[in-house]
């Protein structure tokens, strides 16, 4: 199978080098970024797009991932397939989604959950939106670059899946960096929190996977002074994503909002931008002294 693969950051590059060390045909662009060398390189996205059974976009925000959109489908092969990675906001999948049927172009939107570490080691989990028989064609790719991949329904609906499930992460960091911080000043033992909380009804994949408290747990950004594994700034995006559709759709997420707010405050008026989203328990007890 020929693939192109448009943006090779820091999550991209990892994910076309495991495609490409599985044998597939398989060419690079990004418009600042040095192609990695185990990577053929296009001189642009046309180039990337225009003869390739598959194009995989994995971009920072849905602006740009339109933009590349709308200049590659009318180039492609007609049955190819466009699969989005990248995490946008719905309206912009399901619009991507409309000119890829307009120009006899087949559409997957497919955001990822697992980071970096996921991207590299091969052990992503994608979420899909689009038509189910053009998901089962692309099994074998999701599996190169995963661990699992989940069908989640018509298009805009692997963005859907992945702005709830980060709604959820973002809330239950911020609780469990509380309850740190308030386990601190009552006087209670890190580890002894952790060893309660972590088997009981308070557990996370917060507390349990990605403890912010440095030393306490499996080995997270917490022990590297918060170096981002899933950077403050990428959940701000993606928690003002979850609040821009229960807008659009009226749904009551009080508890996403006041997420929102907090993130906001940190990222940008508190030197949260360029920390993990964990960095909000240092945050957190600096205010309460």
């Amino acid at each position: 199978m020929k693939i192109g693969f448009i943006g090779l950051g820091n999550m991209g590059a990892p994910m076309a080098i495991n495609l490409a060390k599985s044998g597939h045909e398989l060419v690079g662009y990004d418009s600042s970024i040095n192609v990695p060398k185990e990577i053929f390189q296009g001189g642009s996205a046309q180039f990337c797009a225009k003869d390739s059974d598959v194009v995989v976009l994995m971009l920072p925000n849905g602006v740009i991932s339109k933009s590349v959109a709308f200049d590659i489908l009318p180039i492609m092969q007609t049955g190819s397939i466009l699969v989005d990675c990248s995490t946008i906001d719905v309206a912009s999948a399901k619009e991507i989604n409309q000119i890829a049927s307009d120009n006899s172009i087949n559409f997957l939107d497919a955001p990822v959950s697992g980071g970096v570490i996921g991207a590299s080691s091969g052990s992503l989990t994608f979420m899909v939106g689009g038509e189910k028989n053009i998901y089962n064609k692309l099994i074998p790719l999701f599996e190169v670059m995963g661990q699992k991949s989940v069908f989640c329904g018509s298009a805009g609906s692997g963005q859907s899946a992945k702005i709830c499930n980060n709604m959820i992460l973002g809330v239950t960091m911020i609780a469990t960096c509380e309850a740190f911080a308030l386990a601190d000043n009552l006087g209670l033992d890190r580890q002894a929190m952790y060893d309660v909380v972590s088997t009981s009804s308070g557990s996370s994949w917060s507390m349990n996977t990605y403890c912010p408290a440095k030393g306490i747990g499996p080995i997270s950004p917490s022990d590297n002074e918060y170096a981002p594994g899933f950077a403050s700034d990428l959940m701000l995006k993606d928690l003002r994503l979850a609040q821009q559709a229960a807008n659009e759709v009226q749904a009551y997420t009080p508890m996403g909002k006041v997420a929102v707010d907090i993130y906001e405050t940190f990222v940008e008026k508190n030197n949260g931008s360029g920390l993990d989203f964990s960095a909000i328990l240092p945050w957190i007890k600096k205010i309460n002294g």
